[in-house]
C-alpha cells in the first residue's frame, strides 16, 4: 500500500511541474536537425528554472529529481535515445504530452480516483462532510452506501455491484480507506475517507525524501551489496522443515541441482521465487558460504554498455511467471544483472542467461537502479514480465 502511495505521489507532482512548465513557457515545439520535436524542453533550461524557483538547492539534486521522474516513466528522452537525465542542452519530454505515458490498470484506478476526488469535493451538495463514528469525528468522510449512491446518480457505474467492486479497487489501491483502517469497502453505513489530498501542493524535494525512505535498507546494505541475491531468491540458510531452496552458485564445475522437488513460491514478502531441494552433499558444502561470488568478471558501467560498438547485443525478452515466479535472481546497481536462472523456470524458457544486464523492465528504465529496487518494481508489476536486456557477444 504504502509504495502504492509513493506512486500516487509522484504521479500528482509530476503533473503539477508539467503544468507549470507549460504555463511558464518552458515546454514548446523545439526544432533540432531539421526535425520538430513538439511539447519538449531542454533538459539544461529545466535545471536552471528549477534552481531559479528555489525548487532544489544545487544542480546536482534537480538532476537526481528529474532522474527520479525519469525511472517512473513520467518524463523520457523525446528519441529515447538517453536512460538517464543530463544537465544538458538533451530534449526531453513529459510521456503525458506525447501519449506514451503506461496506462495499466493501477494507473487508471488512481485517475479514476483523483476524477472522482474533484467532483466529489467541487460539488454543491458534497458528501464529503464531518461525520462521526463510533464517537470520533472525521472530516471530509461519507459511508459507502452514499458514495454507491452517488456513483450511480451520475452516471459512474451501472449497477450496485459495479460500485462496490470500484470502491474496493480505489481502497485495494490506496486512494480511500476506511476512517479507523478496520474495515474493507462496504456498501453500509462505514465511513470511508480519501487518503490521498489531490489538490496539495508537492514539494519537489518531497519526492527525493520519499525515495531515501522507500530505500533506505538498500543504502544501508550497499557495503554487503556483493553478498546479497536480489527478493527474487529465497534465503538460503537451510530450514528445519518444510521449505526448499534455489541455489545460485558459481563453481569451477557444472553443479547438477535436482528438479524433482517443490520449488518454493513466489510471495509479497522480501523472498521469493525459484526453489529446488537441497541434498545433504550440498548443504554441508554450502554452509560456509551460500551466497557465491558474482557471475561477472569485471564490473561493468552503464555508460560502457550504452557506449557505440560496445560488444554487447540487446535483447527483448517476454516472461510468463506461473504460479511459482520467475525463476532468476538478479544482483548489482547500476547496472543490475542476472545473477542465476532456474533451468526449469519461465525465465529460462524466455531465454533470460546469467550476467546479462537488465535495462528496462516492463517499458520503464532500470539500468540505474539497484537489485532491491528492481526487484520491487518486478514483484508489484504484472505476472507477464517484459525485460529489455543487454548481453555480452560471445
Amino acid at each position: 500500500m504504502m509504495i502504492r502511495r509513493q506512486k500516487a505521489e509522484v504521479m500528482i507532482a509530476g503533473e503539477q511541474l508539467r503544468l507549470r512548465l507549460h504555463d511558464s513557457k518552458l515546454i514548446k515545439d523545439r526544432r533540432h536537425h531539421l526535425r520538430t520535436y513538439p511539447n519538449c524542453f531542454v533538459a539544461q533550461e529545466l535545471i536552471d528554472w528549477l534552481f531559479a524557483h528555489k525548487e532544489m538547492p544545487d544542480r546536482e539534486t534537480a538532476v537526481q529529481l528529474m532522474q527520479h521522474l525519469m525511472d517512473r516513466d513520467i518524463i523520457h528522452h523525446v528519441c529515447d535515445k538517453w536512460p538517464v537525465f543530463k544537465d544538458a542542452k538533451y530534449l526531453y519530454r513529459f510521456r503525458k504530452d506525447d501519449g506514451t505515458f503506461p496506462f495499466n490498470i493501477e494507473v487508471n484506478i488512481f485517475m479514476r480516483g483523483q476524477r472522482l476526488y474533484e467532483h466529489l469535493i467541487t460539488s454543491k451538495d458534497s458528501i464529503l462532510q464531518l461525520r462521526q463514528e463510533k464517537g470520533v469525528a472525521y472530516e471530509r468522510s461519507f459511508p459507502g452506501y452514499m458514495l454507491i449512491d452517488w456513483l450511480l446518480q451520475n452516471g459512474e457505474i451501472e449497477s450496485r455491484r459495479q460500485g462496490l467492486d470500484l470502491c474496493k479497487a480505489l481502497l485495494e489501491h490506496g486512494i480511500i480507506q476506511h476512517v479507523s483502517l478496520k474495515h474493507h469497502f462496504f456498501d453500509s453505513g462505514l465511513l470511508y475517507q480519501f487518503c490521498i489530498h489531490f489538490r496539495r501542493w508537492r514539494c519537489l524535494s518531497e519526492l527525493l525524501h520519499e525515495t531515501e525512505n522507500e530505500e533506505v535498507d538498500c543504502i544501508t546494505h550497499q557495503s554487503q551489496e556483493d553478498q546479497a541475491d536480489s527478493p527474487f531468491t529465497l534465503h538460503k540458510t537451510p530450514p528445519s522443515v518444510g521449505n526448499s531452496y534455489f541455489l545460485s552458485v558459481q563453481t569451477t564445475k557444472d553443479l547438477k541441482v535436482p528438479t524433482n522437488g517443490r520449488r518454493g513460491s513466489l510471495t509479497n514478502q522480501q523472498h521469493s521465487s525459484r526453489a529446488y531441494p537441497l541434498t545433504a552433499s550440498l548443504t554441508a558444502a554450502l554452509t560456509v558460504r551460500c551466497n557465491p561470488t558474482s557471475v561477472l568478471k569485471r564490473h561493468v558501467t552503464c555508460e560502457e554498455l550504452l557506449s557505440p560498438g560496445a560488444p554487447y547485443v540487446k535483447r527483448v525478452l517476454t516472461i510468463l511467471g506461473d504460479a511459482l515466479g520467475w525463476g532468476f535472481v538478479v544482483r548489482g546497481k547500476s547496472p543490475c544483472y542476472v545473477q542465476a536462472v532456474d533451468p526449469g523456470s519461465p525465465a529460462a524458457a524466455a531465454g533470460i542467461k546469467v550476467r546479462q544486464f537488465v535495462c528496462r523492465v516492463n517499458g520503464r528504465s532500470v539500468l540505474h537502479l539497484d537489485y532491491r529496487t528492481l526487484s520491487k518494481v518486478v514483484m508489484t508489476g504484472p505476472r507477464v514480465v517484459t525485460l529489455e536486456v543487454m548481453e555480452p557477444v560471445d
